[in-house]
């Protein structure tokens, strides 16, 4: 997993991890940091931090993943921010730089990464009462049903999924969504690599592509584009041979806690794929 820990500001002592004051600035990292009990010190969020609902309602929004609020998020004064990669802006990090102690990046690219990312925030909130307990139940929550996943018969299948339509976007092999689905046999396609971060990581197409014809499923994610029933003939008119369906785009993008759910949904999908 390519996330490292920042450095805190010049100067300043590390803040004391058993009285944090932590803003979660992805949606997979605020379900994450609540499974791991730390739900009671978080003081900002963004718009699209949902989950889990009760937990995370009274907790202050502080605009969104790439538009963040960092003057409402500095009266806040966070000890701790949590940022992503993919997720948030190089700037976002290097305003916030200025006054948080400590920024957290995480960059899960691939199932397993979620062991290193739940050792990651283990030990920067070693200090707080239960969590070093919670991340090794979710350690070993995450690996048995990884063991599941692999341990089911599978069948080789070429997978478009796609996540934005005018234009069609879909996903880089190198991406947490195509690695997990590699998980159940399944290979995404196109062909490509997107690297570390940036847009080629979600290529878009042009719709006449040759490779389209070869398809074996088509999954249309729930976010970010919500895809419905009423796309469905629009992606089979993409690949006419394909087997096209509507999938939750949470289980199958969303690292962390929900990861462990996502190798066991993913599971499900493909179940009746294998004879």
């Amino acid at each position: 997993m390519a996330a490292r820990l920042l450095c805190g500001l010049p100067g300043r002592d590390r803040a004391r991890v058993n009285t944090p004051r932590i803003a979660s600035l992805v949606p997979s990292a605020t379900e994450t940091l609540v499974a791991l009990g730390l739900g009671p010190w978080l003081v900002a969020r963004t718009g699209f931090c949902v989950h889990p609902a009760a937990q995370v309602a009274a907790v202050p929004k502080v605009g969104g993943t790439k538009d963040v609020n960092l003057s409402k998020l500095r009266r806040l004064a966070p000890t701790h921010v949590i940022l992503n990669v993919d997720e948030n802006r190089r700037e976002t990090a290097d305003a916030l730089r200025e006054f948080v102690p400590e920024l957290i990046v995480t960059h899960p690219c691939r199932p397993q990464d979620n062991l290193a990312l739940f050792e990651q925030l283990r030990a920067a909130f070693a200090d707080v009462p239960g969590v070093n307990d919670r991340a090794a139940a979710l350690s070993a929550d995450f690996q048995a049903a990884l063991t599941r996943c692999r341990s089911r018969p599978q069948r080789a299948e070429r997978v478009l999924y796609l996540i934005w339509r005018e234009p069609w976007m879909t996903v880089a092999r190198d991406t947490y969504i195509a690695t997990l689905l590699a998980e159940a046999g399944w290979q995404t396609w196109p062909d490509v690599v997107g690297g570390e971060h940036g847009a080629a990581r979600y290529p878009a197409l042009t719709g006449q592509e040759h490779w389209l014809a070869d398809v074996d499923r088509v999954l249309l994610s729930s976010e970010p584009y919500r895809f419905g029933p009423a796309h469905l003939a629009e992606a089979q008119a993409l690949c006419p041979r394909a087997r096209v369906q509507l999938v939750d785009g949470e289980l199958l993008s969303w690292w962390g806690v929900r990861g462990t759910v996502g190798l066991d949904y993913l599971c499900q999908l493909a179940a009746d794929a294998v004879p």
